[in-house]
């Protein structure tokens, strides 16, 4: 879970969300929200995610399954999460995300695309960073053993 969802899903949502937020806060978090959810709960929404995730990384091994699976898992996920919004919409005429109102059909397709292919690239990100991680503390491990 931690590998195919935890890192590239939370990543994903910290980096869209404050990059969205910075250029147009309304496409992603209107500001009428701000009556009803306090600062503090949004930050608990979309920022403290990637320091825990971070944590999480750094203080336990995660086993990553083979890049083609992973591969598959993450964006099935995130196939899954855009035919939710699309269903949303269906049956509400509302998009979840006020900022796919301004897109057209084409647009839409191009920009679920392109988000999922960010989401495969956070994949890959998370299993290079546990690599390098538990490779180096591995190899400093053996070298201090090495030393006693």
């Amino acid at each position: 879970m931690m590998a195919v969802l935890a890192f590239p899903v939370g990543v994903f949502v910290v980096t869209m969300f404050w990059s969205l937020y910075v250029y147009d806060r309304d496409l992603v978090y209107p500001r009428l929200l701000d009556s009803f959810i306090p600062q503090w709960l949004n930050h608990g929404m979309h920022t403290t995610v990637l320091p825990f995730i971070i944590i999480e990384m750094r203080t336990t091994h995660h086993q990553y399954p083979t890049r083609l699976c992973g591969l598959l898992a993450v964006c099935s996920f995130a196939v899954g999460y855009i035919l939710w919004m699309c269903w949303v919409h269906s049956v509400t005429g509302f998009w979840v995300y006020p900022l796919l109102e301004h897109a057209g059909p084409c647009s839409r397709l191009f920009f679920f695309s392109g988000l999922t292919g960010l989401v495969s690239l956070y994949y890959v990100l998370g299993e290079v960073l546990n690599s390098y991680i538990w490779d180096s503390r591995s190899a400093m491990d053996s070298n201090k053993d090495k030393m006693d």
